[in-house]
């Protein structure tokens, strides 16, 4: 099992459905363990999320949303 840090930026939409969102997008990259909103870019209408995830794998696609650290 591998753990990996992953910071992303998605579409600043209602608080319901920015965490389906979120949890949805998580998940393409393993089974999220902790995540937080810690930015809001109200000019560009996005919310930057830091993420931690576990997956089976070592290898992961990432999108240009998305940092692998």
């Amino acid at each position: 099992m591998v753990t990996r840090f992953l910071s992303l930026e998605l579409d600043l939409i209602a608080p319901a459905e920015l965490q389906r969102a979120i949890l949805a997008e998580l998940r393409h990259y393993g089974e999220p363990l902790r995540w937080a909103i810690v930015a809001v870019d109200s000019e560009r209408v996005k919310a930057h999320i830091e993420a931690v995830v576990t997956c089976e794998s070592t290898f992961l696609l990432p999108t240009d949303a998305v940092t692998l650290v």
